[in-house]
């Protein structure tokens, strides 16, 4: 059996245990009496997830098919899945499980807030997904001069005269700064929240419209992906 066949065998009991172990009552479904199988069918799992009973059905059988992030996610929260029944749902199926941390509104523990600390005299700050300022240390907020306008940091480089003066090599960053931003929104493709951002970035400042309008693409050069400290860019 090869790698990509024993992974398909995994991720079909995997989903089938996980449908088996949910009741009707669980997702919002009315009960039906007794079941000659336990848990949920899968056309219930289909509706919920919103995708074709033919799919899923060929999802838990282990089929060499295609899949997307956007489904699988579907998936996830048909079948209540927690972020590491998610990630390892993601894994089965041959993607890139995407980094829990880095989603919006993400909680930022005090384990994250020490490192953040730790870092300290230099500055590392906290950002989502959408450059969303989450969490800073004190040398962070005196070096990029954060204060309460800054809640995001992309609309705060290209429109906060402050937070814009802190960066010497502004022409040199802006370029990367968009590109990344686009790639982050390919990768999130339902997300709504980067059009909002990009939409309104466009409106007020000409730099970040010519800058999107070139369509380039690029991962991060400096700081993490996601919620993962940062000094600076």
């Amino acid at each position: 059996m090869s790698a990509s066949q024993h992974r398909r065998e995994q991720l079909k009991e995997f989903l089938r245990a996980r449908r088996e172990a949910l009741a009707p009552t669980d997702v919002g479904l009315p009960a039906a009496g007794r079941r000659r199988t336990p848990g949920l069918r899968r056309e219930e799992v289909a509706v919920l997830a919103g995708v074709g009973v033919s799919w899923y059905t060929w999802l838990e059988q282990g089929r060499d098919i295609k899949v997307s992030g956007a489904v699988l996610d579907a998936v996830a929260r048909a079948l209540l899945l927690d972020e590491a029944e998610r990630t390892h749902l993601y894994v089965l199926a041959g993607l890139n499980p995407p980094d829990p941390a880095g989603q919006p509104g993400a909680p930022v523990n005090d384990q994250l807030r020490a490192v953040l600390d730790a870092w300290m005299p230099n500055p590392a700050h906290v950002l989502d997904r959408h450059y969303g300022l989450v969490a800073m240390n004190d040398a962070s907020r005196r070096v990029f001069g954060f204060d309460e306008d800054v809640s995001n940091c992309m609309v705060a480089f290209f429109t906060h005269p402050i937070y814009r003066g802190r960066f010497t090599a502004w022409d040199e960053f802006a370029p990367d700064m968009v590109a990344d931003f686009r790639a982050s929104a390919a990768r999130y493709p339902d997300d709504p929240v980067f059009e909002e951002i990009a939409g309104g970035l466009r409106a007020v400042s000409p730099e970040f419209a010519a800058l999107w309008a070139r369509s380039d693409v690029r991962s991060r050069s400096q700081g993490g992906q996601g919620d993962h400290p940062s000094r600076g860019r």
